[in-house]
């Protein structure tokens, strides 16, 4: 049974693997708030709609000194080309073995067609500096939605 991380409550711990090859570890990232979005695949309709949403709305979260990080299941590989393709300027984070995933709950059973299967729910995650989860959207609809996360972000 898999232990969803509630408000309030500290990030859970992971380690992580950027474009580069290199390991990237949450925990470096304590005392600077950051947004975490997990989505599902890279090149499909509604991420690439979700990334480049962002990608045209990140100076409004970097002006306020947030981080965002998008993290997928997605080899190295994909990511560069999904991020090159699309010139993102944010991070995209490898969790190919779930294990992130996992720790905050995002790694679901779908069903499309009739087909079961199990993938990534599209979720955002709020984080403090204080390496706090402040606040959690799940089941992400994609129109306005980082329009509603800076909205909520500038009320906390």
């Amino acid at each position: 049974m898999v232990i969803e991380p509630l408000l309030n409550s500290t990030v859970p711990h992971g380690l992580l693997k950027s474009v580069d090859g290199s390991d990237f570890l949450l925990d470096s990232l304590k005392g600077r708030p950051f947004v975490l979005y997990f989505y599902p695949k890279d090149n499909t309709s509604g991420c690439t709609t979700q990334a480049c949403d962002l990608r045209d709305n990140l100076a409004a979260f970097t002006e306020q000194g947030i981080a965002v990080f998008g993290v997928s299941k997605d080899n190295a590989a994909s990511h560069k080309r999904f991020s090159d393709k699309y010139t993102l300027n944010f991070p995209l984070l490898i969790d190919e073995s779930g294990v992130l995933c996992d720790a905050f709950g995002v790694w679901k059973q779908k069903s499309m067609y009739g087909k079961v299967y199990f993938g990534i729910e599209r979720s955002t995650f709020y984080v403090d500096d204080s390496f706090t989860i402040r606040h959690i959207w799940r089941k992400v609809k994609i129109p306005n939605h980082w329009n509603d996360v800076l909205k909520i972000i500038n009320l906390l």
